[in-house]
């Protein structure tokens, strides 16, 4: 009898399976084309050519960097266009009685979808979730579906964005009776330590006789604390119920419950889903700031946009829960998603590993980009967004606030506030400098990183809570050092004093020659947290900890990002934005730490710079720092006692600091709390690079995600200490059943296909190659090559050539490999040398090698080394020439209209070139971010014509609006003969275009807008 109720219990299980709601994964196995053609979309084509691949995918990051890239420097100079996507599945008679939607976590963007050939529809705005019912479109056996991405018209956004679909996709199978897509909302309207009311409110498509509504509430634990249970007589019924001993969710303790709600017929489950949500108090107090759970909180935040980091937009859940955890381990409490919703797992490891967000839905509610959303979509598309948008994220514990917009302005947004308001009363609304009379918040940007501006809050006090969205906006490079302050746009009025580090500067190395800049932006910024816009990150940590009204900031940003290379770093060979505290392989900067050493309590150390610097004088004063949140620390060289230091809580006084002499030897660090040791750590002076240090670290695979790794590559000299200048190319040969996600080493300048190539280089000694499991996958390793040594051969001329093969998992497969090379260009596989040790070679030698493995060439590799190669290394007066200079944004880089076209064909120009007119008509445009307020900013634009006697009147417009029009004379060459012209404009806070058009005649060449 026992086990016959055993086999009913089973039966039952496997019966409510198949009645209720069946979510299937829609990753896999789809077919994709870079082309367009509106046979595409019908049911029966070829596609047999096409591409096989899993979503989430963005073809964008896989072409890669070009010149020219349709997405210009705002998208790090990668493409757009329109592609192609299709998938076979099979559907059964019995699933043909139900209702099916296809749901898609994200498209970017003007998706359209087709099954079966039949038409579903279009879904313009890129990062907002969708789904369709396709029930009446599918047939017994097999079904087709297909799906258009329009990335067209370019650029779209101000950022890198995917193209694609780059979030996951599902197949979703219904009973006829179901619950409501985005119906379900939890909502806690009463907490005490005692006990709190927990409100449930649903929405069911249609209701029948006998049907009952059932709901459990289960706690952290898992175990079930309440239920309820009820006919279901209406289709929008509400359930109460009160759960005993509420844990609270926060950032420290993130507790989460959850409600799983069903519809019965008898005991057949119809409809069943399950809803995490948490008890959380939020209070928003003028004078006071932010207060969570009864305690006033300082929000410790980080703006982020989903692409950055190493993968594009294509992140899958174990990449995105390690860049999550990454920027949790730096101390933050808070994330703004910038300025785009995510898809839904963002919010789902967010509520898990306890990070309050910010969730914001839009950057601009009008165009801000050439043809982005708000161009594009935003008056006809905004409230289905918004409610999309509100009604999937309002149950996640980690939301806290709502954001609106960015940057913008618009008669629209009191109607945005109310009708956010209709769809959750239980939050508030802010926007990053956005009406902010209008909101609940005041959200302000950089223009809150000022001295005028903090002190005109201090003065005049505050109408509403105040929260810095965007702040600071600080840039470093990883590895680079500079002690003399640098300011992006030169020193601006009101902002915090940021004094020199030494007299004169003392480290001469940079990415490029700066006689081969473009601007004075395409500098590497210091890691010394002295290159920025107004303030320091110290200064302003100091600022929103010492302001009771100071809610708290979101730091522009946490991870580096591609795109908006040209706004502080001048455009090509830059193709990234340095702003992150860890850079685009996840490589965490000592901003890092710094922000580390304030916000966590676990006893940690760092310290900077590094210790190797071959080329310094001996006995230079260096600044030494040390971040640490232990009482104090000591310093040693050599062994000796530098003495001790105390972090302070003044913003220059929050590093330990020494200026050491510099001498070749061991730099030690020792913590000290209650006067033991916690912590230590040390550099020691590297030889050049001998050997490559391999490391992996495994992600688990979560939901419908495969596993991914990371393989971390350092170049270190014979005694193992880290060469900190490396930037040898590091080859991979993947073998098994993995997918290569990405190659990523950090350097704001390389151009090397990140998904294509089969090398990366190491930047200041660092590299990284990312991976992903193969769906049923089994075995996989890799094998690492690199041609070591000193670029330059100034340290040393001793080459060292390091192959191994590792493995990633499964057996291990590992394999005799043969290295042959030749360092007088000949080919190493008809005459390369068997390698057995370290070599010598002279100045301007390219060393060529082949891997073998079993006798079969595996990899090709070549490094040219040489006293030009590498880093350039200067003096003091190298950067001479881009002293006192402004902004200056090339005008071949802008938007070119009408017979406006980028030209060469003269000498003197700045950059790669000037636009020319040809005797026509035409335009040509600029973009200027502006990240403080609004104001009045001289500009001159660089121009040249030789028609004696002729004036070329162009019109000014600022934002689309006419300002003026301004006359160009003669200046005495078509040549080389460059001159200026200056006028006075007022720049908006946010994004602005400048465009000079002609007016019914030709135009002169135009070089360069300065911005002075």
């Amino acid at each position: 009898m026992k086990n016959f109720f055993f086999f009913l219990v089973l039966l039952f299980d496997v019966f409510s399976m198949q009645s209720q709601r069946i979510e299937t994964n829609f990753n896999n196995n789809w077919n994709f084309i870079l082309a367009d053609h509106t046979s595409f979309s019908k049911e029966n084509v070829d596609d047999s050519s096409w591409k096989s691949l899993n979503v989430p995918h963005d073809w964008s990051f896989e072409k890669g960097v070009r010149k020219g890239g349709d997405q210009g420097q705002g998208g790090g100079y990668h493409d757009g266009g329109i592609g192609w996507y299709r998938k076979y599945f099979d559907i059964t008679k019995k699933s043909l009685s139900k209702i099916t939607y296809i749901n898609f976590d994200g498209v970017y963007m003007n998706s359209e979808v087709w099954v079966n050939g039949n038409y579903l529809g279009k879904r313009p705005y890129g990062y907002i979730s969708f789904r369709y019912d396709i029930s009446k479109y599918l047939k017994e056996g097999k079904n087709t579906i297909a799906v258009r991405v329009d990335n067209s018209l370019e650029p779209s956004a101000r950022w890198y964005h995917p193209c694609g679909i780059y979030a996951q996709v599902k197949l979703i199978e219904v009973n006829p009776i179901h619950f409501k897509s985005n119906s379900i909302f939890i909502k806690t309207p009463s907490i005490s330590d005692k006990k709190a009311l927990v409100s449930i409110d649903v929405e069911v498509t249609s209701i029948k006789k006998g049907l009952r509504y059932h709901v459990q509430l289960f706690s952290p634990s898992r175990k079930q604390i309440n239920k309820s249970s009820k006919k279901l007589k209406i289709t929008t019924p509400v359930v109460k119920l009160d759960v005993e001993n509420p844990q609270l969710w926060s950032p420290e303790t993130p507790n989460l419950y959850k409600a799983v709600t069903q519809i019965l017929d008898g005991e057949k489950v119809i409809d069943e889903i399950e809803t995490t949500f948490g008890f959380k108090t939020v209070k928003w107090e003028t004078e006071t700031g932010f207060w969570l759970n009864g305690e006033n909180v300082k929000l410790k935040g980080v703006c982020e946009h989903w692409e950055g980091g190493p993968v594009g937009g294509a992140w899958t859940k174990p990449l995105l829960r390690w860049k999550l955890q990454s920027l949790k381990d730096m101390g933050i409490n808070a994330i703004r998603p910038s300025h785009n919703p995510t898809p839904p797992m963002f919010y789902d490891i967010c509520d898990e590993i306890g990070l309050l967000v910010m969730d914001e839905i839009f950057d601009g509610w009008h165009k801000k980009a050439p043809q982005d959303y708000g161009k594009q979509a935003f008056d006809e598309w905004w409230k289905r967004d918004v409610k999309e948008w509100i009604t999937r994220d309002r149950n996640h514990a980690s939301i806290f606030v709502w954001s609106l917009g960015n940057e913008t302005h618009s008669d629209v947004a009191p109607e945005m506030v109310e009708f956010g308001r209709s769809l959750d009363p239980t939050r508030l609304f802010t926007s990053g400098a956005g009406n902010p009379e209008d909101m609940d918040i005041e959200g302000v940007n950089g223009g809150s990183e000022t001295k005028s501006f903090i002190d005109s809050k201090i003065q005049k006090g505050l109408e509403k809570p105040f929260i810095s969205t965007e702040a600071p906006h600080t840039w470093q490079t990883r590895g680079y050092y500079r002690t003399q302050t640098w300011w992006r746009d030169n020193e601006l009025p009101g902002t915090y004093e940021l004094p020199n580090l030494t007299e004169k500067e003392i480290f001469f190395y940079e990415g490029i020659n700066p006689k081969n800049w473009r601007n004075r932006k395409q500098s590497f910024n210091s890691s010394y947290d002295n290159a920025t816009v107004r303030v320091s990150a110290r200064k302003y940590w100091e600022v929103v900890r010492d302001n009771p009204w100071h809610s708290g900031n979101f730091r522009w940003t946490g991870f580096d990002y591609y795109g908006e290379a040209g706004l502080v770093h001048g455009g090509l060979p830059f193709n990234l934005f340095m702003g992150g505290a860890l850079d685009v392989a996840g490589f965490k900067k000592d901003l890092f730490y710094f922000y580390q050493s304030q916000w966590t309590k676990e006893p940690m150390i760092h310290m900077l710079p590094h210790w190797s610097h071959p080329r310094m004088k001996k006995g230079t004063l260096i600044p030494v720092w040390v971040y640490s949140n232990a009482d104090e620390v000591e310093l040693f060289l050599n062994g000796k006692s530098l003495g001790k230091d105390k972090p302070g809580t003044i913003w220059n006084e929050m590093q330990c600091e020494w200026m050491v002499p510099y001498e070749e030897g061991k730099l030690e660090a020792v913590a000290y709390i209650d006067g033991k040791e916690v912590k230590r750590t040390s550099f020691t002076t590297s030889k050049q690079p001998s050997k490559l240090k391999t490391s992996i670290e495994k992600l688990a695979a979560e939901d419908s995600f495969t596993t991914s790794y990371i393989i971390t590559s350092e170049s270190l000299d014979t005694d193992d200490n880290l060469y900190p200048y490396g930037e040898n190319k590091v080859y991979y040969a993947i073998q098994g059943d993995v997918k290569k996600v990405s190659m990523e080493n950090g350097n704001p300048i390389d151009q090397t296909s990140r998904t294509k190539s089969d090398f990366r280089a190491l930047f200041f000694g660092k590299t990284r190659l990312f991976l992903r499991a193969l769906p049923n996958a089994k075995n996989a390793s890799i094998i690492t090559a690199s041609i070591l040594g000193d670029k330059a051969l100034y340290t040393s001329n001793k080459i060292t050539i390091d192959a191994k093969q590792i493995s990633v998992f499964g057996a291990d497969s590992s394999s005799n490999l043969e290295i042959l090379y030749t360092i007088n260009g000949d080919n190493p596989e008809t005459k390369g040398i068997l390698y057995k040790s370290a070599f010598t070679i002279d100045d301007n030698t390219t060393v060529k090698a082949i891997i073998k493995q079993n006798g079969k060439t595996v990899l090709t590799l070549s490094e040219t080394f040489g006293k030009n190669e590498g880093l350039f290394w200067g003096d003091e007066h190298s950067k001479d020439m881009w002293i006192g200079r402004g902004v200056n944004i090339s005008a071949e880089e802008g938007i070119l209209k009408g017979n406006a076209k980028a030209s060469s064909k003269a000498r003197r120009f700045k950059g790669t070139g000037f636009v020319t007119f040809e005797n026509k008509e035409g335009s040509v445009e600029f973009y200027q971010e502006n990240d403080g307020e609004a104001g009045d900013y001289s500009i001159r634009f660089r121009y040249m014509h030789n028609n004696v006697g002729k004036i070329y009147p162009m019109k000014l417009f600022v934002n689309d609006e006419y300002i003026r029009t301004l006359k160009f004379k003669p200046t005495g060459g078509w040549e080389k003969e460059w001159k200026f012209v200056p006028t006075i404009i007022t720049l908006k806070a946010g994004a602005n275009s400048i465009r000079l058009e002609t007016t019914g005649e030709s135009g002169p060449h135009i070089d360069e807008l300065f911005i002075d």
